[in-house]
């Protein structure tokens, strides 16, 4: 798995930069399919706003948006979001085949 840090009108601290690969590496733990993670922090006069960009395998792209006046927190909102798309993706995937051909309990 690949994991880019980009900043857009702003400066990238490698305290930052360590911060937002750590926490996107833990995505892996709830979808092992994940092949690249896209960090993107850019400042605004509302403050800082990160886009979190997952491109899973047979899966169009998660996307996480969150804006803030701390560049942290904002990546950690953007993870917590996008650790429940990818959950959520799996357990659908997981469930699929179950959702229709299941066998029905009949009550007499």
């Amino acid at each position: 798995m690949h994991v880019v840090v980009s900043t857009r009108h702003m400066e990238l601290s490698p305290a930052l930069k360590a911060h937002a690969e750590q926490k996107a590496q833990k995505l892996v733990k709830y979808f092992d399919r994940i092949q690249e993670i896209e960090v993107v922090l850019d400042s605004s006069k509302e403050g800082i706003s990160v886009e979190v960009i997952v491109n899973a395998e047979h899966k169009k792209d998660f996307v996480g948006h969150h804006t803030h006046a701390d560049a942290y927190t904002c990546v950690n909102e953007c993870i917590e979001k996008l650790e429940r798309q990818v959950s959520e993706h799996k357990k659908i995937l997981r469930n699929r085949k179950h959702i229709d051909g299941g066998a029905t309990i009949r009550h007499d």
